[in-house]
């Protein structure tokens, strides 16, 4: 009988393959694309360009545009680039022309993540209106932003956000905050390194957050007061989290005793609240589950105290 020819990728149904090239990094499987005329048709099937990580990459504008025209059709739904913002050789990789495009083109686009960009030169009245998400970390941003620019007889539609995440963004403003959530219906808020955001800015933007289910607050410059605001307006807060902030006393963290519905609580490095503050805070919350003290060195007595007066919470 005469030996089985060896299996190779070759032998493999389509099914498996699409598994194999979605492993691939996104180069490599550009590069797959040369093996066969099989090959090239599988690169180019919209399962594998719903999810675009760009980010391990150097990219130009140049190759977006190529990646725009080849590769990225309706199927996609998240997008990630990185920019040369703390490149020694700064480049603009993003144009308006180029986002306007990309929205037409990817009327699915839901999630887009910019790092390191600089978008200062970018009306937002180019930013897909197809978003759901959007991203930015240690991006540069204009002064004014998150609202339109254009005439009003031009005015383009903008994108309904519910998730915003702004991490180290240094010229995120009160204003700012103001403009997304005065359009918008947010779902989850993640304000981490927002220097420029104060009391202020959160007194401002409450009364619009009221839908608001995940808020995050991560070395901002905030004090009792806004604190009380978020008491205040955003009672549909599920998940909250309030850290390295060296202000927040149990004054303030008194006011979250009307948000009923937190079922996770993150307090870490929030170094001038006490033990009987925290515990008179949680038995009030009916619905709390989670509890994260992180960095606030209480004695092993008082962490005790808090986990016997919390059965029903893990700590």
């Amino acid at each position: 009988m005469a030996a089985a020819a060896p299996v190779g990728l070759g032998a493999l149904p389509d099914s498996l393959l699409l598994e194999v090239l979605s492993l691939l990094p996104l180069r490599d499987r550009l590069r797959g694309a040369r093996v066969c005329r099989r090959w090239r048709r599988l690169v180019q099937d919209k399962a594998l360009w719903r999810h675009v990580d760009l980010t391990p990459y150097k990219i130009s504008s140049r190759v977006l545009w190529h990646l725009l025209r080849q590769h990225l059709r309706s199927s996609l739904r998240m997008l990630k680039v990185r920019g040369a913002l703390c490149s020694m050789r700064k480049h603009e990789f993003l144009s308006p022309a180029l986002l306007q495009a990309l929205g037409k083109q990817c009327p699915s686009l839901h999630h887009l993540c910019l790092i390191e960009a600089d978008l200062r030169l970018l009306p937002y009245d180019c930013i897909p209106s197809s978003l759901k998400t959007m991203e930015l970390s240690q991006c540069e941003i204009p002064a004014v932003w998150f609202q339109g620019s254009a005439p009003i007889e031009t005015l383009r539609v903008l994108p309904q956000l519910q998730h915003l995440i702004i991490h180290n963004v240094p010229a995120f403003s009160d204003q700012h905050l103001l403009n997304i959530s005065s359009h918008t219906s947010l779902r989850t808020l993640t304000l981490s390194g927002t220097y420029r955001l104060t009391d202020t800015g959160i007194q401002r933007a409450a009364p619009h957050l009221e839908y608001l289910e995940c808020l995050v607050l991560r070395q901002c410059v905030i004090t009792d007061a806004a604190v009380h605001f978020i008491g205040r307006h955003m009672k549909c807060l599920r998940s909250l989290e309030i850290s390295n902030t060296c202000s927040l006393t149990d004054a303030g963290l008194a006011c979250l005793a009307a948000l009923k519905r937190v079922e996770t609580l993150c307090l870490a490095f929030c170094f001038k609240l006490s033990p009987d503050a925290i515990v008179a805070l949680c038995q009030t919350l009916p619905k709390l589950r989670n509890l994260r003290l992180d960095g606030i060195d209480f004695e092993d007595q008082a962490i005790r105290k808090i986990q016997a007066s919390l059965p029903n919470c893990s700590f």
